[in-house]
C-alpha cells in the first residue's frame, strides 16, 4: 500500500474526538508559570506572569498561557516579563534553554542575566570596539575566538539597549 493511501486511509479512522480539539489564540487573560534561574540564583520562582519575549535562535518569540510545549535554545539578548499589571521587566541574558511545558510552565534557564537597565551604552561601546580589535589583530587564534563571541554579546547588548 502507498504512503499516501495509508495515510488517506488513517486519517479517515481518527475518532471524532480528536477532530473536535482545535488549537487556536492563546487567551489573554491566562496565566503563564515562569521560572527564570541562572545556576546561582533564582529571578522568578513559579510566578503568574502574562506574557514573555526571548531572543530564541531561530528568531524573537513572544510566549503566552496555551502556547504549544517546546524547547528553544536562547540567544544573546533580551528577556522580557510582562506581568499581570502590564508592567514590562527586561533582563539581558547570555545564552540558555526556554522550556515550555504543557499546563502553561515556562521555565528558562540562562548561564547570565542582568537587568537590561544596569548597562551603560558608552561603557557597551567602548567594550564592544575593544574585542573587535583583538578579534582583528595578530594574537592566538583561541584569543581571536573568544573575542567573536565577545563582540558578538556586545553587539546583542548594543541592539538591545537602543532598542530600549
Amino acid at each position: 500500500m502507498s504512503a499516501l493511501r495509508l495515510l488517506s486511509s488513517t486519517s479517515r479512522r481518527v475518532p471524532s474526538a480528536f477532530l473536535q480539539q482545535k488549537r487556536g489564540y492563546a487567551e489573554a487573560a491566562s496565566k503563564l508559570n515562569l521560572s527564570l534561574v541562572l545556576p546561582h540564583q533564582a529571578i522568578f520562582t513559579s510566578t503568574d506572569v502574562v506574557q514573555v519575549n526571548i531572543s530564541a535562535a531561530t528568531g524573537d518569540m513572544g510566549i503566552l498561557a496555551n502556547h504549544v510545549p517546546s524547547i528553544e535554545p536562547i540567544r544573546p539578548g533580551v528577556v522580557e516579563v510582562i506581568d499581570s499589571n502590564n508592567t514590562s521587566k527586561k533582563w539581558f541574558v547570555s545564552s540558555g534553554f526556554a522550556n515550555v511545558h504543557p499546563g502553561n510552565k515556562l521555565t528558562i534557564n540562562v548561564v547570565e542575566a542582568a537587568p537590561l537597565d544596569s548597562f551603560s551604552p558608552e561603557a557597551v561601546r567602548t567594550n564592544l570596539q575593544e574585542a573587535l580589535k583583538v578579534a582583528a589583530g595578530n594574537g592566538s587564534e583561541e584569543d581571536k575566538m573568544e573575542a567573536r563571541i565577545e563582540a558578538d554579546v556586545y553587539e546583542a547588548l548594543q541592539h538591545a539597549l537602543g532598542s530600549k
